[in-house]
């Protein structure tokens, strides 16, 4: 099992999203969060999906859209630091990345899809890590960055994510 990183593997922001993730298998918590996902975006009208909580506030769609991009970032990250990459991998604007992309143009099912694959893929990419390339450490925007804890920052995205879904967009969240 993969053991929680310590805080000298990551920066200090990313601090809320791992203390959010449970005791457990890593790769385990990543497949019950994509079958909570997949089951919420199966049950959704494209009317609830289209939801905004607020004006300027990005829709549901847009927020699945920004867990697909913030995946694909992460495991680009994860996989090069976990193979030994020591570049300084940078940072992204999530909100810069929200304008260039019509996620709100998706159907919920295309969104489904999407999000599985991509999910999937960080999955497929996490079992053949061996145990030497969890605990490899490269650098983030100028901080520590361990393989270990870029999947639990993946993770406590997510929850962080589901529970504004749940709190603030009324969505029926387990």
């Amino acid at each position: 099992m993969v053991e929680r990183p310590t805080s000298e593997e990551y920066a200090a922001f990313y601090e809320r999203y791992i203390q959010l993730v449970p005791e457990g298998n890593i790769i385990e918590l990543m497949e019950h969060q994509s079958n909570i996902v997949q089951t919420l975006l199966s049950t959704m009208t494209e009317e609830q999906a289209n939801y905004r909580y607020a004006e300027g506030k990005w829709s549901v769609k847009e927020v699945i859209g920004h867990l697909m991009d913030n995946e694909r970032i992460m495991s680009s990250r994860l996989l090069r630091i976990a193979r030994g990459d020591k570049a300084n991998h940078p940072g992204y604007d999530q909100d810069v990345l929200m304008q260039n992309h019509p996620f709100d143009a998706y159907t919920v099912a295309d969104l489904n899809e999407e999000y599985t694959v991509t999910r999937r893929s960080t999955i497929l990419m996490l079992r053949r890590l061996t145990p030497e390339a969890w605990l490899c450490r490269g650098s983030v925007s100028d901080n520590p960055a361990s393989a270990r804890s870029i999947a639990y920052v993946l993770v406590g995205h997510e929850l962080h994510h589901l529970s504004v879904l749940r709190n603030r967009y009324a969505v029926n969240v387990k």
